[in-house]
């Protein structure tokens, strides 16, 4: 079936989307989280139409951080599918490069380039390659794919912006088997070192990883204290939440960097893949991807009638 109609991309933001902290966690109101719950489901479906396209890909991770990007995009980050390459622009580094259909269909639902275009995923000749990467596709600030290198890539980004005097923000998503690498940590002690208000980390904590599950690979304990330790404000959070991600992204760290924990899961929003144990990756038969887009347009139509929780 179709998907919706793209939404409407508001006026791109001037000034940054902060808050002071002591207005961090008021909420927001119903009409922007139905407007961000209706982005990540389109956010979903478009993840959905480039899989289905290609018949396999990374489906757990990318729609793991569907509402992430529905919230960077759709609230937080100053950006403008007219002007994508303006200097003092908000930046999205997804070091975990394998999230790439879910980057792309948040580019394509913002106007980067035509929706139709995500269905060429992978494809030969394609602006949209299986990982991302910022010389092919409009709107990607940088190249990622082998874990851990987004993380100094953002890094180099922020100092940069931070040595120029500019107001602009970078948010850098990195995957929790991903922090496997020490690399990682490198660039976390440099951050919190360099004083990098302007880059907030988002550790998309979903459990899993390539091979199996975090715990019984690398144990990664607790991130919030672990980014605490390296000189971070932390925060823990619903990740597949519109409203805390809302609020979290939008608190103005207090001379540290801020790193928020977003406690997702893997597969989030189709039930079948959630419960499926090896879902980093899946090549499912073209009737299970309608089934799960199906689901995806009622849970859609829901949120037309007044929103679903």
């Amino acid at each position: 079936s179709a998907p919706p109609s793209p939404r409407q991309s508001p006026k791109p933001r001037e000034e940054p989307a902060w808050r002071g902290s002591e207005e961090a966690g008021t909420g927001m109101t119903q009409e922007l989280k139905l407007e961000l719950q209706r982005f990540a489901l389109q956010i979903r479906i478009g993840i959905l139409e480039q899989l289905k396209a290609r018949g396999f890909g990374h489906i757990g991770g990318s729609l793991s951080v569907a509402d992430a990007l529905a919230v960077l995009y759709g609230s937080v980050m100053r950006v403008d599918a007219e002007n994508s390459t303006r200097e003092a622009r908000d930046k999205l580094v997804c070091s975990k490069g394998h999230a790439g259909p879910a980057v792309y269909a948040a580019l394509a639902l913002k106007g980067f380039f035509p929706y139709d275009e995500l269905k060429t995923l992978n494809q030969p000749g394609t602006r949209l390659p299986s990982h991302c990467d910022r010389n092919k596709t409009p709107g990607v600030d940088m190249t990622t794919g082998s874990l851990g290198q987004g993380t100094s890539l953002a890094v180099g980004m922020a100092l940069g912006d931070k040595l120029k005097g500019l107001d602009s923000r970078t948010f850098l998503i990195v995957g929790d088997g991903e922090a496997n690498e020490g690399q990682v940590w490198e660039a976390a002690m440099f951050t919190a070192a360099k004083q990098l208000t302007n880059l907030t980390w988002l550790i998309d904590n979903n459990k899993k990883q390539l091979d199996g599950y975090t715990e019984d690979i690398l144990k990664p304990f607790d991130f919030e204290e672990k980014f605490r330790a390296f000189g971070f404000e932390a925060v823990s959070i619903d990740g597949n939440d519109v409203e805390q991600l809302e609020n979290a992204l939008t608190r103005r760290p207090l001379g540290r960097p801020l790193a928020i924990i977003l406690n997702t899961v893997k597969g989030k929003g189709i039930e079948e893949v959630e419960n499926t144990a090896g879902n980093h990756s899946m090549t499912p038969a073209p009737e299970a991807f309608d089934r799960w887009l199906d689901e995806l347009q009622r849970k859609y139509a829901a949120l037309g009638q007044g929103g679903i929780d």
